[in-house]
């Protein structure tokens, strides 16, 4: 049984592999298809996605969740899921299909009864690749994930790319999407080699469907919250709007998929090991935050400011009011990298009731927030709006999360106090010197970077950043060095950490720091993300 220290720093390091190498492809994508396609095209995907995505939702049944949370998971159960999931997928995508009139409908867009009855099918495929991912998840098998995730996103691309060169308009987001889920689907059966046998549903299956009922009601909401945007914004101000709006929003996920995502991968199997463990536990909480404050504060700090050049040069001309949305949207990017732990301390203690009750007030509060902030301010008063609830429900959602468990609130606030000064000098200076040059895009970019940045410095000389940055170093170093392994395959299944390992994997959470979210919000976001429109 290899070290759970080595095994969950190294699967950070695969999975950020993997996932900087899908963002390379992403950036590649985005700067030609950006050219090729129009807001508009991106906006008439967007309003079909945006509903397509709450029945793939119901697909799931939170099924994902459950099997990364469970102790235990029998082969039976494992065939049973298998069938169950087909089936579900089968069943949904018909319901898809049969829902292509009144998307039309509601958004006065007749074109969109052929895109979703084209969209619908994508609802079986997913249904096959679930029980195969979580298992992979699962079994902290992060370089075939991570080989997955680069394979699929290069071959979506390419079809993507090509069919855009031929002229095919908004079909060629489609493209993209149905072969990037088809070859994962076929990477993942090679990987995992599933025996399926029989078609059967058994009992074993049903604590697995309880415990994901409680987990999909917190998904559903989750969803909705972060797709309303897309249904109203559509709904009320047209395609091209949302076109904007979602190339705004695809690339104000893109940090919290890239630097957050490895960390949330990892995080979810290891914390549900640590769950009984409630010292270290809470040292793997309190180094979560240190590392995705430092990750993803500044970068959202300093990309606000250099949206204008940025989009210039990903995007080209006619692509300005994304880039202001985004500099917005970058508040509630902020927000949303620290409350990522927030759905991590409600999955991993077996909280997922609470974390439902809490998602019926939280959820519908920013939804109510999207009415008003268009009503108020249009398309930017939404995404001010959004952002400005994302941050102010942090405090209510991390009291609700921790209430009666032993992660205390110093666990959640001290980690994250140094990281957001560093963020706010970052913005200061990236601002002052992107508004003090006249530049061509590129250099601008440059110059605001290297001024963002080089606020650590002077902060390196408090002796507490430099523990940060030494604490942070240590995990760099337990990636390459594991502390006490046995022979093992790097891909064996761990159901539980021995105190050996538990030990071990202490070694690297120093003081205030450790290895790192949220299986809620990883599954949203990935569902946004594989959606072209968005």
């Amino acid at each position: 049984m290899t070290d759970l220290a080595h095994r969950a720093s190294r699967g950070i390091a695969v999975t950020m592999g993997g996932m900087w190498g899908k963002t390379l492809i992403q950036m590649a994508a985005i700067m030609l298809l950006g050219r090729l396609l129009s807001p508009e095209d991106f906006g008439l995907v967007a309003m079909v996605t945006a509903i397509s995505g709450i029945i793939d939702l119901v697909r799931d049944f939170g099924l994902t969740g459950a099997i990364i949370q469970a102790r235990e998971i029998s082969q039976r159960a494992w065939r049973s899921l298998f069938w169950l999931a087909l089936s579900l997928g089968v069943v949904l995508g018909s319901v898809l299909a049969a829902c292509a009139p009144l998307i039309a409908n509601l958004y006065d867009e007749p074109q969109l009864v052929l895109i979703t009855l084209v969209i619908a099918p994508s609802l079986i495929v997913n249904g096959l690749t679930m029980p195969l991912q979580a298992r992979a998840t699962r079994e902290l098998k992060f370089a075939l994930l991570a080989r997955v995730d680069v394979v699929s996103m290069v071959g979506g691309v390419a079809a993507a790319i090509a069919a855009g060169l031929l002229g095919w308009g908004y079909w060629a987001l489609i493209v993209m999407v149905g072969t990037g889920l088809v070859v994962r689907l076929v990477m993942l059966w090679i990987g995992i080699r599933p025996r399926p046998g029989w078609p059967r549903v058994h009992r074993d299956v049903l604590p697995l469907v309880t415990r994901g009922g409680s987990i999909f009601g917190a998904e559903l909401l989750n969803y909705v919250e972060r797709n309303a945007d897309t249904v109203i914004i559509g709904q009320q101000l047209g395609p091209a709007v949302l076109g904007q709006y979602s190339r705004a929003y695809a690339l104000f996920l893109m940090p919290l998929q890239q630097l957050n995502g490895p960390i949330g991968r990892v995080a979810l199997p290891v914390l549900s090991k640590l769950q009984d463990d409630g010292d270290r536990y809470r040292l793997y909480i309190r180094g979560a935050l240190l590392v995705i404050g430092y990750l993803t504060l500044p970068t959202y700090a300093i990309l606000a400011t250099i949206s204008e050049p940025l989009f210039a040069i990903l995007l080209g001309p006619g692509w300005e009011q994304a880039a202001v949305l985004f500099s917005i949207l970058a508040i509630a990017g902020i927000a949303q990298g620290i409350g990522k732990v927030r759905g991590w301390l409600f999955i991993t203690m077996g909280r997922s009731h609470q974390q439902l009750l809490y998602d019926l007030v939280a959820r519908p509060l920013v939804v109510v927030g999207f009415f008003v902030g268009i009503w108020w301010g249009g398309i930017y008063g939404l995404a001010l709006t959004y952002g400005i609830l994302s941050a102010l429900l942090l405090i209510p959602g991390f009291a609700f999360a921790i209430r009666g468990t032993f992660v205390r609130g110093s666990d959640i606030v001290f980690p994250v106090l140094r990281p957001l000064l560093f963020a706010l000098l970052a913005f200061g200076a990236a601002f002052a010197a992107t508004r003090a040059v006249d530049l061509v895009p590129i250099l601008e970019i440059l110059v605001g970077g290297l001024a963002g940045a080089v606020v650590i410095g002077p902060l390196l000389l408090i002796p507490a950043y430099r523990r940060d940055v030494a604490q942070i170093m240590g995990f760099v170093k337990q990636m390459r060095k594991p502390k006490a392994r046995a022979a093992a395959d790097e891909n064996e299944t761990t159901d539980a950490a021995t105190p050996a390992e538990a030990e071990a994997y202490e070694s690297v959470l120093l003081e205030d720091a450790a290895t790192p979210g949220d299986v809620l919000d990883a599954e949203i976001e990935k569902r946004r993300a594989q959606s072209p429109g968005r």
